[in-house]
């Protein structure tokens, strides 16, 4: 469930599964939610799951399981994979140092497998692990006026400057964690982490006080994220090869270590991709895994689709043959093909760039 499931049902949530956590999907209307993200701020909550990482070793331990090198000083962060012994992707995660421990932010239903993979890999390095998902709660805040609005209710900081670096402060009487995002949704972006018992003061303060902010739900947080141009892990990243998907702006390519038996470099130079993501512009909305053709040919398959509230027209990640070079494809809709046209990413430029954008 939710951190705080019952204030998102004084505000008219509808709910939703997503992997083993209950989160909203929408309060009532996504497309408005939407356009107050794109043109103002909003908020949602962020339904992770969380694991934390202590003892002497942990640096050395999370930087040699992961494929980004993990930050030595306290207050920053990096975006990392875990890879398969193929090279494919297990999970994406945010691993963040705090001092004393690492914490680690991992899709929902993420956590615990980590977890307990990892501790059978811990032999005689100090290092506990441990799956702290129900301690914390974490809010996203996003939109052009995502600085000013975390600006106008932090206390004790000022909103941090660089992507993934944190800052510790107060909103109200709670103490928080305030995380400088890396642009997922095109637009400036904080997450905001506090405890679980602190969790609905703290989205009343990023709701009410301060610049307000439209909460929203994970049905926006998709429309924005295809617009913007970022691969998930539920859609997108789930067990395929990273330069697949393009994450040469988001990855340490050079960085060598190894996950599991594979060397991330390695995975870089298996030489070109088989395929590569693309977006495209259909006539309607396909559904995920619909058929893409290059006239009788088929060349790859919808990853995401969905209305653009921005555009206003249908919008589609694809992965396609890396050798596709047309300007117009074809995609399977209700068992008929209809037109869609090979377009650039992001669809949408907002006030931030992703850093998962694709670049090939």
């Amino acid at each position: 469930m939710t951190v705080v499931e019952g204030v998102h049902e004084n505000h008219g949530a509808t709910f939703r599964e997503r992997g083993d956590r209950r989160v909203v999907d929408h309060y009532g209307r996504p497309e408005r939610a939407h356009g107050a993200v794109r043109s103002v701020v909003g908020v949602m909550e962020v339904c992770a799951g969380v694991v934390v990482v202590t003892g002497d070793d942990r640096l050395e331990f999370v930087d040699n399981a992961v494929s980004n090198r993990v930050p030595a000083a306290d207050g920053a962060g990096c975006y990392a994979l875990l890879l398969d012994p193929q090279g494919g992707i297990e999970t994406d995660m945010y691993v963040y140092n705090a001092g004393e421990r690492l914490l680690l932010f991992l899709p929902p239903g993420r956590a615990r497998p980590v977890a307990d993979e990892w501790r059978e890999k811990v032999f005689i390095q100090d290092v506990e692990i441990r799956v702290a998902t129900d301690e914390f709660g974490v809010f996203g805040v996003h939109g052009p006026k995502a600085t000013e609005k975390v600006a106008s209710v932090l206390n004790g900081a000022s909103a941090p400057d660089g992507a993934l670096s944190f800052v510790r402060g107060s909103m109200g009487d709670e103490g928080v964690t305030v995380v400088r995002g890396d642009g997922l949704a095109g637009e400036e972006g904080y997450e905001v982490i506090c405890t679980a018992a602190d969790a609905d003061r703290v989205f009343d303060t990023l709701v009410n006080h301060g610049l307000n902010a439209a909460p929203f739900g994970y049905r926006t947080w998709e429309t924005l994220t295809l617009e913007a141009g970022t691969p998930l892990f539920e859609t997108e990243l789930d067990g395929r090869i990273p330069n697949v998907l393009g994450l040469r702006n988001a990855l340490d390519f050079e960085k060598g270590c190894y996950v599991g038996q594979e060397v991330v470099s390695r995975v870089e130079n298996r030489g070109r991709p088989s395929r590569r993501l693309v977006g495209l512009l259909p006539e309607s909305v396909p559904d995920g895994g619909a058929a893409v053709f290059d006239g009788d040919a088929t060349v790859g398959e919808v990853t995401r689709a969905a209305p653009s509230p921005t555009r206003e027209e249908p919008v589609a990640f694809a992965l396609v043959d890396f050798d596709c070079d047309a300007d117009r494809l074809t995609v399977r809709v209700d068992g008929e093909e209809v037109g869609a046209a090979v377009t650039d990413l992001p669809f949408v430029d907002g006030s931030a760039r992703s850093a998962r954008l694709p670049s090939y």
